[in-house]
């Protein structure tokens, strides 16, 4: 990481400088090596890079097809596939310039000695932080998500936090009843950050086969279509966080500057761009040029002045969404 002159871009994030808010997803960038053969591409346009998510013994994930285009979004159910965290740690790990970005691993699991000795093996190893995906079913209990669990999830993030002292990032899920209350009780547990939100689980069809277009029948949506719901989510974890300095990855769906602002302005102190980057692979670059372009404009000297800056409108009745 360079360290040399300040940034408006620059972020800290649990101790550690991020020189731009951007963070490339896991799954979107595989293990960061491939995305170096992109031409224009730097590592410099990210502050930080999230490895695929991986697990304690190799995967060959779901069967085919794995990934749908559905409007304004996709759909995907790759099955973490990965080599293992054995292949990971020690031959892929080594080919990454730390000098470039910080580097997160993701851990996965399905059941909680899982999450600990994946999480044991990267805590003696260079990576800068660990994002746990507590949207893995544990198979000890019926293959129900520890994510959509506040009591799993709170077990899931103690397990990992005795395992190392690196930051721990837990991504939660939306799909859960009270995000609010499942944040809290990881902050409990020993959680450093949140991503806010992985993917919402959705299924295409075809009608000709009358059959899902995915192998696995359902996959999660991401992409533009799910922005007003990530966007929500991380204004209710930003009302938890902020009293405790708990910073938050806002994700889901930002395509652009504006967005990206928005997610700051929710609450967010770094920003996950993922599925754009399918389409547009350079489109970091001009994230941050955008955002640049407006702290600018209003005066502002950090993007860490944007982060919980909502102005929220003075409540009326109903306070549903209806008509």
């Amino acid at each position: 990481m360079t360290e040399s002159t300040p940034s408006p871009l620059a972020v800290e994030f649990c101790g550690l400088r991020f020189d731009t808010p951007i963070v490339l997803l896991s799954g979107c960038v595989g293990f960061g090596e491939e995305y170096t053969r992109i031409k224009g591409f730097s590592n410099r346009d990210a502050g930080a890079v999230c490895l695929k998510g991986t697990t304690l013994d190799p995967r060959l994930g779901n069967p085919p097809h794995r990934v749908c285009e559905t409007p304004a979004g996709m759909l995907n159910a790759i099955g973490l596939q990965n080599p293992g965290v054995d292949t990971v740690v020690g031959e892929i790990l080594p080919q990454l310039d730390f000098g470039e970005t910080r580097f997160i691993a993701n851990v996965s699991g399905s059941t909680l000695e899982e999450y600990h000795e994946v999480t044991r093996r990267f805590d003696d190893s260079p990576i800068d932080a660990i994002e746990i995906n507590i949207s893995c079913p544990n198979v000890k209990e019926g293959g129900v998500a520890f994510g959509n669990d506040p009591a799993m999830s709170a077990r899931v993030v103690e397990a990992c936090r005795r395992a190392t002292e690196k930051p721990l990032i837990t991504k939660l899920s939306p799909n859960q009843t009270d995000i609010a209350a499942n944040a809290r009780g990881c902050i409990e547990a020993g959680s450093d950050a949140f991503s806010v939100i992985n993917t919402l689980m959705g299924m295409a069809i075809d009608i000709e086969s009358r059959s899902p277009l995915i192998g696995n029948n359902q996959g999660g949506l991401s992409g533009p279509a799910i922005k007003p719901v990530a966007l929500l989510k991380v204004h209710q974890v930003y009302q938890v966080c902020r009293d405790h300095g708990i910073p938050i990855i806002g994700q889901g769906g930002i395509t652009t500057a504006e967005d990206a602002l928005e997610f700051l302005i929710a609450g967010a102190s770094a920003v996950g761009v993922g599925t754009a980057l399918f389409y547009d692979p350079l489109i970091c670059r001009k994230i941050n040029t955008g955002i640049l372009d407006y702290l600018e404009r209003h005066g502002l000297a950090t993007v860490e002045q944007v982060t919980g800056s909502l102005r929220l409108n003075a409540p009326s009745k109903p306070r549903c969404g209806c008509y």
